[in-house]
């Protein structure tokens, strides 16, 4: 029963968290690109922040407008949202809030995994005799 109800508030908390996160993406006005500033209204950080994110996170990359202004994707404003939520709700730091936005890579395959086994287990023997 325990193991219950722990797996429906595990579900809750996903289905809430989903719910704040479509919640934060509606606050973002409808229109293809935006100014540093308008992107700093969105997000709730000072410019200098949102400077400082794009050297920090790779996936962060707003172009540049003729002006040499920075111009933003709405792509770009819900990366920072997440980063936002990441590290000031979440409490990541930059480095695990990279580690987190950064594409999930294949799983190894099960030969692999057999194989690492099998290494460790040779090696569990070996320390044991």
């Amino acid at each position: 029963a325990a193991a219950q109800h722990l797996d429906l508030f595990v579900s809750l908390v996903h289905s809430a968290q989903y719910l704040i996160d479509i919640a934060m993406t509606d606050n973002i006005p409808n229109k293809r690109f935006f100014k540093i500033g308008e992107v700093s209204r969105i997000v709730g950080v000072p410019t200098h922040v949102l400077r400082y994110w794009e050297r920090e996170f790779s996936l962060l990359r707003p172009r540049r407008a003729p002006s040499k202004q920075r111009v933003y994707k709405r792509k770009d404003v819900e990366m920072l949202l997440r980063i936002k939520k990441l590290l000031h709700n979440e409490k990541y730091t930059i480095a695990g809030a990279r580690k987190k936005l950064q594409p999930a890579s294949a799983p190894p395959s099960p030969n692999d995994t057999l194989e690492e086994i099998k290494q460790e287990l040779i090696d569990l023997r070996r320390m044991l005799d």
